[in-house]
């Protein structure tokens, strides 16, 4: 839980990925909408430009259309010879030329060649029946000469005279293109089939001339006479379809080209705004990594080394933590107050050395009394109330004199075992692992939970102070776990290594939370562990403490040889 109250993870959850968050949603977002707009306006615009190029077609399709007619009703007054003469201002609409014929087919006059129109026109009306004058378009035509597709626009009239004008579909088509669309770079195209939907006309694509295209997209809705815009992908890009209808001879026109491409350079550009706060989001990680390699990590390991000064290892506070000068120069302060506090602290060490000394110097006084003068009375005490028990001549006077005795008894062993405590004979005489094993077995009968005691590497004697510290840490340890700890087991373990000697006290009670610094230990109520760490102190030892909430408390005291 202290990890997930840390400052770079509160950045990181409440502030940078919200923020991301929110920027790509906003970056991507607007994105979508921008090309969904520009997607439906480039629709928009190529299905007018496309009715516009259809409209101007169907409109060159009716002028030619009235001319011819115009052409075949001034037969009846002129010679046919002269009526060409007089209209060769109309071969700028009809480049492949005009002719007269009479209705039954025979060629009356023309403006060139008489072989292409005497063989392929009279096809289209010889043997129809004409009451008016009339006009029509025929199918397109490959022209034997040119190769192209040709139309013939016909007016017939009751008279007997049929007027004949050839042109180009290809040539109306590319005039009605002109300035309404632009190959651009070779994506787009635009299409014009007969009403069969065979290719016409073609610009930006690679379909053969004649070629079928009645399925592609939007050839069979312009030929139903339909109008629109449709949407196809193609080649990695989305291309629109736009397509029209040319009415008067049910022709259709389809313009085709990528969306994305149509866009103005500075409309594209537009499109990637959003995203110019990516660097913006990318300095705030540069800061934000900055702050934490140089303001963030610095505080948090001088926070651990703050901690641990608090446990009383003076020389880590010293260890540069970098960072920003201001906090160097907190660091510096901190290794001055921690020089002070060691001061006082050794000052504090003699006091409470003394005072140890002291209260250790009347444990024996008062051990030795009890065992010298109070104990021994007891003993003539219980001696005369055996010598009395053997007198007594009722039973009930024997009765209470063996009640006395048992509770002197009681009394006695009591006794010894408290002079025991105040006064650890078998430390003195027998040194601290024989004391440390005693200690475990007496309290393990008194505790009534098993106590382990085991001891590691090779043993020696220390000076008498450490020895009787080191027991002393013990048997608070063992109270606590008594007191406190509700376990089922202890374990009290003695490692003698090379260069320390670990004092381990161990149980699988119900725990507790640590102390952040043995400050907070009388706010706990840990009077216990602060003796414990007061007596490491005294001695140059450290302490350590491992818990858990259900696994039992680790409390771990090294001393450096």
């Amino acid at each position: 839980m202290t990890r997930w109250r840390g400052l770079p993870l509160q950045l990181l959850f409440f502030t940078i990925l919200p923020l991301t968050i929110l920027l790509l949603v906003i970056a991507f977002g607007s994105l979508g909408l921008h090309q969904r707009a520009m997607r439906t306006m480039v629709g928009e615009r190529d299905e007018r430009a496309t009715r516009a190029a259809a409209a101007a077609i169907s409109e060159q399709l009716n002028h030619r259309s009235s001319a011819v007619r115009s052409l075949a009703l001034r037969t009846a007054n002129t010679a046919p010879e002269h009526v060409l003469d007089d209209a060769s201002f109309l071969l700028a609409d009809y480049e492949g030329g005009l002719a007269l014929f009479t209705n039954e087919g025979v060629l009356l006059a023309t403006t060139n060649e008489t072989v292409t129109w005497e063989t392929t026109v009279p096809d289209y009306w010889t043997g129809i029946e004409v009451t008016e004058t009339t006009s029509t378009f025929t199918p397109p035509i490959t022209d034997p000469e040119s190769g192209e597709e040709v139309v013939f626009a016909i007016a017939q009239t009751p008279e007997g005279v049929t007027a004949v004008g050839s042109f180009y579909p290809a040539t109306l088509a590319r005039q009605a293109l002109a300035n309404l669309f632009t190959a651009g770079d070779g994506k787009a195209a635009a299409f014009l089939t007969d009403s069969n939907g065979r290719l016409l006309f073609q610009i930006g694509d690679v379909y053969e001339h004649g070629s079928d295209l009645s399925q592609y997209a939007g050839i069979e809705e312009a030929l139903r006479g339909e109008s629109g815009t449709t949407y196809i992908n193609n080649d990695r890009d989305e291309h629109v379809i736009a397509f029209s209808p040319v009415t008067p001879v049910n022709w259709a026109l389809v313009i085709k080209e990528p969306w994305q491409a149509v866009a103005d350079p500075l409309l594209r550009f537009t499109e990637m705004a959003p995203l110019i706060l990516a660097p913006v989001l990318i300095l705030a990680l540069i800061g934000l990594g900055f702050g934490l390699k140089q303001i963030v990590q610095p505080l948090q390991l001088l926070e651990q080394k703050a901690t641990a000064l608090g446990w009383g290892d003076f020389a880590t506070i010293e260890e540069p933590v970098g960072g920003i000068y201001e906090i160097q120069r907190l660091q510096t302060e901190l290794i001055h107050m921690a020089q002070k506090v060691k001061l006082a602290q050794q000052s504090l060490r003699g006091y409470l050395g003394a005072v140890t000394e002291g209260q250790e110097e009347e444990r024996r006084r008062l051990a030795r009394d009890l065992h010298d003068e109070t104990i021994q009375s007891l003993i003539a005490l219980n001696q005369r109330l055996q010598l009395a028990q053997l007198s007594a001549t009722d039973e009930k006077s024997s009765a209470q004199l063996a009640e006395m005795q048992q509770m002197t008894t009681q009394t006695i062993a009591d006794l010894r075992r408290l002079t025991h405590d105040l006064r650890p004979m078998y430390l003195e005489d027998l040194g601290l692992v024989t004391a440390l094993d005693m200690l475990a077995r007496d309290n393990s009968q008194s505790l009534q939970i098993p106590i382990t005691f085991h001891v590691s590497g090779e043993e020696r004697r220390l000076y008498p102070q450490v020895e009787l510290a080191l027991y002393r840490m013990s048997q608070e340890g063992l109270s606590n776990i008594a007191r406190h700890a509700e376990a089922t087991s202890a374990e009290l373990r003695l490692d003698f290594n090379q260069k320390t000697i670990n004092l381990v006290i161990k149980d699988n009670g119900r725990g507790f939370t640590i102390p952040e610094s043995p400050a907070q230990m009388t706010t706990n109520g840990h009077f216990g562990l602060l003796g414990i760490q007061e007596r490491a102190e005294l001695i140059g030892a450290q302490m350590t403490i491992e818990s858990e909430s259900g696994a039992g408390v680790c409390l771990m005291i090294t001393l450096p040889l």
